[in-house]
């Protein structure tokens, strides 16, 4: 899939500090830095391949769904929305909630769940978690077949991948989404 990724780059916009007129007037867009397929468009290059591996089958799968509804004990919307994520050497994902009150069958919280594959030259990726409204929990999230589940919208933010050393080129966190909304 590496080919068919596009980079994901949204940096801090200067003029989130220099357009300031008070203090602590800041407000930090969604920033990040990876590379990513969206699986959602017939006929794309990413979604051929991941067609072509199994992996939009996988990603699609009853056995998946059923997870998710056994894990949130709720029903979930037949459509899911998929993608691939690649981190390397220091890409991240900076704080958000990834709230989506404009979209009716999200508005109200939907279900994420993440697959991650990680090169043996990774060191660590931490995501870091809002716990009664500070950020103060981690967890690694660089270790290889590590599934997990997210019930969104809440606060977190994914620090840069760390390589080991002298193995930069190597370190890569794949991750693969599978995301639903509540059929309830």
């Amino acid at each position: 899939m590496r080919d068919v990724l596009a980079p994901l780059a949204a940096s801090i916009p200067p003029e989130s500090i220099w357009n300031q007129t008070r203090s602590f007037q800041e407000r930090l867009p969604k920033v990040a830095r990876m590379r990513s397929a969206y699986l959602g468009r017939r006929g794309g290059r990413a979604w051929a391949r991941a067609d072509a591996t199994g992996l939009l089958a996988m990603l699609g799968s009853d056995s998946l769904r059923r997870l998710g509804e056994l894990l949130t004990g709720r029903r979930l919307a037949p459509r899911i929305g998929r993608q691939v994520l690649c981190y390397g050497p220091g890409d991240y994902i900076g704080p958000h909630h990834d709230h989506h009150p404009d979209i009716p069958g999200a508005r109200d919280g939907y279900l994420d769940i993440h697959i991650s594959f990680v090169t043996p030259a990774v060191r660590r990726q931490l995501l870091v978690y809002a716990k009664d409204g500070h950020l103060t929990e981690t967890v690694d999230v660089a270790r290889n077949g590590l599934i997990t589940a997210y019930r969104l919208p809440f606060w977190h933010y994914t620090t840069p991948l760390e390589a080991k050393r002298g193995r930069e080129a190597e370190a890569r966190r794949w991750v693969l989404l599978a995301s639903y909304q509540f059929a309830d």
